[in-house]
């Protein structure tokens, strides 16, 4: 069997956090599986948390200062790991840009703007200014540079089955040019079909519908609890709590529903790009 890979733990504060947990479990003679037992997490995500790759979430550290005897050390400094992690993105949204990579299922509801895993740098630029009117050019293009690395998630092995619906007033948002628009629309219809994944328009013609109230994303992991997470002005909310997000399920299940179909919401957002290079396109 060939030697174990120790990660260095100077690399970084996650690594450094990381290095600790697998040092007190050794020394406490538990292994990974047993260190699990008795939380909501699996032995593949306590792994990575040891390899620096995953961020610490508070119950876990909880459940390991307790079953480690480490008198709240990890619960202490598992806030320290996470801002640590950060590299471009809004403190709230920090947290979910780590997961998604490990997420079996990405489902997404989006009635305002196009979701950051879908954006062109040209539009996430236009965002960004708009939310940062103030900021230097290094910054704005700090945050662009960290939204595009998002989407590398569908270039690994095995990456998330991604499903998305849009509320067809934003295809018709001109956020930025009509080239940059028309662009856009046809990124995210390439992007759709190049991955296989699902996409529905919720049309403007459509009545009230069960989630009307804002995004949502939905996410799905194969050694870890569900979760959702909220946004709006400056701030997001991950939810863990089961039943709220059971909730969350049931609406995202009738949104579909009330949606077009994914062939019929494809030709619809290559109609609009359409539109948008034939300068037809309507506010």
């Amino acid at each position: 069997m060939p030697p174990r890979k120790n990660p260095d733990a100077s690399a970084n504060v996650p690594s450094f956090y990381g290095a600790e947990l697998r040092y007190k479990r050794e020394v406490a003679g538990l292994t990974l599986e047993q260190l699990a037992a008795g939380s909501f997490r699996g032995v593949p995500f306590l792994s990575q948390i040891e390899r620096g790759e995953r961020r610490m979430p508070l119950d876990l550290a909880r459940h390991v200062d307790t079953k480690l005897g480490t008198d709240g050390f990890f619960e202490r400094r598992c806030e320290d790991a996470r801002k640590a992690k950060q590299s471009g993105h809004a403190e709230y949204f920090a947290d979910v840009a780590e997961m998604e990579p490990y997420a079996e299922t990405i489902e997404e509801w989006a009635p305002m703007l196009v979701p950051g895993l879908l954006q062109t740098p040209p539009y996430a630029r236009a965002l960004t200014r708009a939310a940062m009117p103030r900021a230097r050019e290094s910054e704005v293009e700090e945050k662009v540079d960290a939204r595009m690395a998002r989407a590398r998630l569908f270039d690994g092995d095995g990456p998330p089955a991604y499903w998305v619906i849009l509320d067809e007033s934003l295809l018709r948002r001109q956020v930025v040019t009509a080239e940059a628009m028309a662009e856009l629309l046809e990124h995210i219809a390439g992007t759709v079909r190049g991955t296989r994944s699902i996409l529905q328009i919720v049309p403007e013609t459509s009545a009230a519908h069960p989630f009307m109230m804002g995004m949502a994303k939905i996410t799905t992991f194969s050694d870890a609890p569900p979760v959702v997470y909220t946004e709006s002005l400056h701030s997001g909310q991950l939810i863990d709590y089961p039943a709220l997000v059971q909730e969350y399920r049931r609406s995202y299940d009738l949104l579909r529903a009330a949606a077009l179909s994914p062939e019929a919401s494809l030709a619809r957002i290559e109609a609009v790009a359409e539109d948008f290079r034939h300068g037809k396109h309507r506010d």
